[in-house]
């Protein structure tokens, strides 16, 4: 499970009042007390906000502890507990509840954008998406969370309450602690955006679908990430085993047993002594979230063609070539070969082996490796999103994309073996600084950026796109490439008829 998304990216709060206490921008009251963060003439930013107690290991998220004084908000909180990946030194902290406000420099009732990070639900934090771009061009509060992963946030076990759900319920709780406070930092408790990229995006999707996310949000943000979210065998490595992102909640618990023994506990209350050293070797058994629980009664996927979802506006879409990284390193770290390809898709289809050598043949795309991308991208990615989209629109508004830059700045430092294109993330840089990096952007580039600013705040603060809606029936998908924004038949692109069958 771990190689599938190490590749591309290596509780109630109290009402606080409807106006600042303090003459001083810097310092902003809470329902839990004050903090003092930057004020740098653009923008405000406040860093390590609890939003949440710290965690009882596999308990749901209770309120804030009260503080007394002006507590220091210059600074992150601790990353929730994982490997080392997108963070190169890891975590193992579960004290991690922790969320981040930026806030244009003169903020009064502006709309909120509560971001939820990508990861796999194994890794990364808040504070690796530095906002001020996105709030000052967008004139946006923009609000990062934490929220537990991997075994902390996603372990289940027979009679374990929450079972599989720890992480979304943090997520519900920052999102209380958005409608309980926000307006003392300029921003308006009544227009929430949920926004987020990766299983960011499938977290918002299972926020859309959730009992108790209801009346938290307002509009919703997912991008390369969907309800749907699926892949088959061997697609991100060889060996891979066909699944869904979501899980049925008997099969966790019954993987928790299992891991339970190897770690040589009976119960819960074992597991709850062991230190967070001891567990994170089984930190990537468990990265899927739980269906058929209080948090998500069903999966996702039929809960949005039900209509069994919140009704909001939605903004959806994904890269045009998401899975060029998995491709690129998949033989032992390097491009798959042309045999590779033969052998793979042959264990995948089967007797429809042929059918997807014609569809995808590697003289078609220059490669077996970029044929090999295209695949997984319209199968994994762009169909999924696509359906998605459809069972959300048959009853709300939903605005449809696909980030198209053919050389976007890079995510790593590290020279790719081969053409990645729009790959999986690379949409991120046209609204955040990454891990303390800001983009290199061509002027082309710069002004898809802030197209694409524009365009995502005038969704959130009006819930009308700038773009047509997307109907479900061959819809309007907007095409952002630097110098040729326009609509694309996405279904065609992709393949979708095909995967449908």
């Amino acid at each position: 499970m771990k190689q599938r998304w190490l590749v591309p990216l290596v509780a109630a709060g109290l009402i606080a009042g409807t106006t600042a206490a303090h003459a001083d921008d810097s310092v902003v009251r809470t329902g839990f007390g004050a903090v003092r963060g930057e004020v740098n003439g653009h923008t405000r930013v406040f860093e390590g906000i609890p939003y949440a107690a710290p965690p009882e290991r596999w308990r749901d998220p209770k309120a804030p502890r009260k503080w007394d004084g002006v507590r220091d908000a210059t600074k992150p909180g601790p990353a929730c507990a994982q490997l080392p990946g997108e963070l190169p030194e890891g975590s193992t902290a579960e004290d991690c509840l922790y969320l981040n406000v930026t806030t244009p420099a003169k903020s009064r009732n502006k709309p909120v954008v509560v971001w939820v990070h990508g990861g796999g639900f194994f890794m990364g934090a808040g504070s690796n998406y530095d906002s001020r771009r996105f709030a000052e061009q967008g004139d946006v509060v923009v609000v990062t969370v934490n929220y537990r992963l991997g075994i902390f946030g996603f372990f289940g076990m027979p009679g374990l309450e929450g079972s599989g759900t720890f992480g979304l319920k943090d997520q519900q709780a920052a999102l209380r602690w958005v409608r309980n406070n926000i307006q003392n930092f300029g921003g308006d408790p009544r227009n929430v955006t949920l926004a987020g990229q990766s299983a960011g995006a499938m977290s918002v999707c299972a926020q859309l679908t959730s009992p108790g996310a209801a009346g938290l949000f307002d509009k919703a943000v997912m991008q390369s990430g969907s309800c749907r979210t699926g892949w088959l065998d061997n697609f991100e490595y060889r060996g891979e085993v066909e699944a869904t992102i979501f899980q049925p909640v008997k099969a966790l618990e019954e993987h928790g047993v299992e891991i339970a023994h190897e770690l040589k506990c009976a119960d819960v209350a074992c597991l709850r002594e062991k230190p967070a050293e001891e567990l994170m070797p089984q930190h990537f058994a468990f990265i899927q979230p739980a269906y058929g629980t209080p948090v998500l009664p069903s999966y996702p996927g039929d809960a949005v063609k039900q209509g069994r979802f919140h009704r909001v506006p939605v903004l959806s879409g994904t890269t045009k070539n998401e899975a060029t990284p998995w491709a690129a390193a998949y033989d032992s770290g390097k491009p798959m070969s042309a045999e590779t390809f033969e052998a793979v898709v042959k264990e995948t289809f089967g007797e429809r082996a042929d059918q997807i050598k014609s569809l995808y043949a590697p003289e078609k795309y220059g490669s077996a490796a970029l044929a090999w991308a295209a695949v997984v991208t319209d199968r994994m990615w762009s169909c999924t999103q696509y359906e998605t989209a459809r069972g959300l629109a048959a009853r709300t508004k939903v605005y449809e994309y696909e980030f198209a830059d053919p050389n976007p700045p890079k995510l790593s430092p590290v020279p790719p073996p081969m053409p990645l294109g729009a790959q999986h993330a690379s949409d991120l840089w046209d609204f955040f600084d990454l891990g303390g990096r800001a983009p290199r952007f061509t002027g082309d580039q710069q002004r898809l950026s802030e197209r694409m600013i524009h365009g995502w705040a005038r969704f959130a603060r009006t819930g009308i796109s700038d773009w047509p809606q997307f109907t479900g029936n061959r819809g309007y998908v907007q095409s952002f490439a630097p110098g040729d924004v326009r609509p694309v038949d996405l279904a065609e692109e992709h393949h979708c008829d095909f995967w449908k069958d």
